[in-house]
């Protein structure tokens, strides 16, 4: 699904599928739905980051600002993931190509 490229630090995706040859980006703006399934993603990684922090003894609003900023490194690959779930998704509910 994803392809290593020299140069970049995280994989792009591919065009098509090497085994079913299924075309990931069915019509423009099909990765829309992964933005709000990566979005979804991020605000659990906050709010576990936070209550993590928050559980060792941190005051609320700095374990939130702290989780905030622990897990934004973690947002590239969030991004890829739910791109991986979306496709999922659509494949489930309309699997025709």
């Amino acid at each position: 699904m994803f392809e290593r490229r020299a140069g970049r630090l995280l994989p792009a995706m591919g065009e098509r599928c090497p085994v079913c040859d299924l075309k990931f980006e069915r019509e423009e703006g099909y990765f829309l739905g992964a933005m709000y399934i990566s979005y979804a993603l991020a605000l659990v990684a906050i709010a576990l980051a936070s209550a993590a922090l928050w559980i060792a003894g941190l005051r609320a609003d700095r374990a939130v600002i702290w989780g905030l900023l622990i897990s934004l490194p973690l947002a590239p690959l969030l991004a890829l993931y739910a791109r991986v779930l979306w496709i999922w998704f659509d494949r489930k509910l309309d699997p025709r190509d």
